[in-house]
């Protein structure tokens, strides 16, 4: 589907420019850790690489219902995205195993390590689970900048803007020092830290040490208090009142 549709139109309307393509090795398993701006990120990484990329998606995308959901859950399936539960605890660790046998088995592994997309630009704090695939797996992990991306689509628009995006391949990183400490909790925070600080100097944007999904939850709620107040405010009497 890639090759056959999906590539073609993609080259064609938004002449994606790759920098680093090289450094992805041509066989075996591999973490690509990309920055998270848009949902179209697993449209235009997976275009540039020649070799299949199986990314690990939300799991939400899975199971829309109506019209809208059975068509985002096909693309999905069809883009080769495998569903990743992110409520924690055995959901999460099994979603994880699916990723580590795909890189055992030398496939190509996409990875958002900020667990969501950026609400606001900024790359924030990376979640452990790249870390552990990549202690468990002892393969290479290739930091990744999407550049533009958020123009093209931001969160909430459905169209895509028509605009040329970039990205950015990193040197791979090893992590072969830390073999025999998988469960390490601060093992996989300094590995984590350690993608993550490799990502930001390749894409340039602002490091916020927190969550994204903690902002994001600080933002909804901020919107809803902001409506709530809205309808109770009474309204303005007029002059002539």
């Amino acid at each position: 589907m890639k090759r056959l549709f999906i590539a073609p139109f993609v080259n064609i309307v938004f002449r994606p420019w790759v920098k680093g393509l090289e450094r992805i090795p041509a066989q075996g398993g591999a973490i690509l850790a990309s920055n998270h701006l848009s949902v179209s990120d697993s449209i235009f990484l997976p275009v540039a690489v020649s070799r299949p990329v199986v990314f690990l998606a939300k799991s939400d995308y899975f199971t829309g219902r109506g019209i809208k959901g059975r068509a985002t859950a096909l693309f999905f399936r069809l883009s080769n995205q495998l569903p990743m539960d992110r409520s924690g605890g055995t959901a999460s660790a099994n979603s994880l195993g699916v990723g580590a046998q795909a890189l055992l088995d030398g496939q190509l592994l996409g990875i958002y390590p900020e667990g969501t997309r950026s609400p606001d630009g900024r790359l924030y704090r990376g979640k452990l689970g790249v870390a552990k695939l990549a202690l468990e797996t002892g393969v290479p992990v290739i930091p990744i900048a999407m550049i533009g991306t958020d123009k093209v689509q931001p969160i909430g628009k459905r169209l895509p803007n028509i605009r040329r995006v970039g990205m950015i391949v990193g040197e791979p990183l090893d992590f072969s020092r830390y073999a025999g400490l998988a469960e390490d909790r601060f093992v996989q925070r300094s590995v984590a830290d350690e993608i993550m600080y490799a990502i930001m100097r390749l894409s340039g944007q602002e490091y916020a040490d927190t969550y994204a999904a903690t902002v994001k939850a600080r933002m909804d709620a901020e919107r809803q208090a902001a409506r709530h107040v809205s309808k109770r405010r009474p309204g303005r009497k007029s002059v002539s009142d």
